[in-house]
C-alpha cells in the first residue's frame, strides 16, 4: 500500500495535533530504482516539502532525514563521500523546502571512506547552518565510538543520535549499541518497532483471512508470537500497542520510528503511550522475547 500526497497530508497534519514533533525520512524513500531517479527517489522528502511550504509547521518540528542510499547511477551518487554528502544535503533542502535539516543522519556506516573524511564534511554543513545535528543510523558500538573520537579530535560534537533496528523479536542492540549510546550521550531511535508486521497480531490477521507476508518468519516464531498473542489478549491491548509501549518503557529509548499509512492507523498507535506494563508483564515478554542476555561482555563472559 502507498500512500498519496492527500493522505499523507493529513496524516502529518494528525501528528503534530496531537503532540508528534518528530518527522523522520530519507532521500532515498519513495520508490524503487530506476533511471527516472526524479520519479523514482525523493518523493517522501517532496511531499514533506510541498506539506511545510503551506506554513506555520517549519518551526513547529524536528525535520530528521538521511544521506548514504543510491540516488543515482554514478560512483559519487551514493555512501558517505565528502562529494555526495554535500549534494545530497543540498537536494534534500530543495525537496524538502526548506533552509535547514535539524537532524542529518549517516542511513548505514561507509566502510570505504575515511572517518576524517566524513567528518569534515558533515562539520562543514553544521558551519554553514544547513545541518544542527548529525546522527547515525545502523551503526554498530565501535562505529559510534570511532565517530565520537575522530569528532573530539575536531572539536566537533558528533553525533547526537543512533536509529537501530530494535524490537521485541529484534534485541541485538542490547549489546553494545546501546551502551554506547548511554555512554556517549546519543538519542537511541528504533525503527521497526512492530518487526514489519510480526508484532502486529499477524497470527490473528491471518485467521482473519487476512494476507499474512513474511509467512517463513512466522512458522519459525509461531509459538512464540502465540504466547504474545496470547499475553496481549490477557492485557487487553493490540498486539501492535503493545510493543510500542515495551519500546517506550525502555529508558534508553528516545523516540521511536512509526509509519502509519492512514490517519486512522496513527490515532490506533497513538494508544502506546497510554499503556503502562507492569514488572511482571515486562518479565513475561523478556521469557517470550528473550534478549542477548544483558550487555557486553557480562552477556558472554563472566
Amino acid at each position: 500500500m502507498v500512500t498519496d500526497q492527500a493522505s499523507g497530508f493529513e496524516i502529518m497534519d494528525e501528528a503534530l495535533n496531537g503532540g508528534i514533533n518528530y518527522f523522520d525520512t530519507a532521500d532515498v524513500y519513495g520508490g524503487p530504482q530506476k533511471p527516472d531517479i526524479e520519479k523514482g527517489y525523493g518523493v517522501s522528502e517532496e511531499i514533506i516539502g510541498r506539506w511545510l511550504a503551506q506554513g506555520c509547521r517549519r518551526e513547529h518540528i524536528v525535520l530528521a532525514t538521511k544521506v548514504y542510499q543510491p540516488m543515482d547511477f554514478g560512483p559519487n551518487d551514493r555512501h558517505l563521500s565528502a562529494y555526495h554528502i554535500r549534494k545530497a544535503c543540498e537536494d534534500s533542502l530543495r525537496r524538502l523546502q526548506t533552509d535547514r535539516i535539524d537532524l542529518y543522519q549517516m542511513h548505514h556506516i561507509d566502510r570505504r571512506t575515511p572517518w576524517e573524511e566524513i567528518s569534515q564534511a558533515m562539520e562543514l554543513l553544521v558551519q554553514q547552518g544547513k545541518v544542527l545535528y548529525i546522527g547515525s543510523s545502523n551503526f554498530a558500538g565501535w562505529d559510534i565510538a570511532t565517530a565520537q573520537g575522530e569528532a573530539k579530535a575536531r572539536n566537533f560534537m558528533g553525533l547526537a543520535s543512533e536509529q537501530s533496528l530494535y524490537n521485541l523479536t529484534a534485541r541485538t542492540i542490547e549489546l553494545e549499541v546501546i551502551p554506547a549510546c548511554r555512554h556517549y550521550g546519543l538519542g537511541l531511535v528504533p525503527w521497526s518497532p512492530l518487526g514489519g508486521g510480526l508484532l502486529g497480531g499477524v497470527l490473528q490477521k491471518a485467521k482473519e483471512g487476512r494476507r499474512a507476508e513474511k509467512d517463513k518468519q512466522i512458522e519459525k516464531l509461531r509459538p512464540q508470537l502465540e504466547a504474545y498473542e496470547s499475553l496481549c489478549k490477557q492485557l487487553g491491548e493490540r498486539p501492535s500497542d503493545v510493543a510500542m509501549a515495551w519500546l517506550l518503557h525502555q529508558p534508553d529509548v528516545t523516540a521511536p520510528i512509526t509509519g502509519p499509512r492512514t490517519k486512522e492507523q496513527l490515532t490506533e498507535a497513538l494508544r502506546a503511550l497510554e499503556i503502562t506494563l507492569s514488572k511482571d508483564t515486562l518479565e513475561r515478554l523478556d521469557e517470550i522475547w528473550p534478549g542477548p542476555g544483558g550487555e557486553a561482555p557480562e552477556a558472554y563472559a563472566w
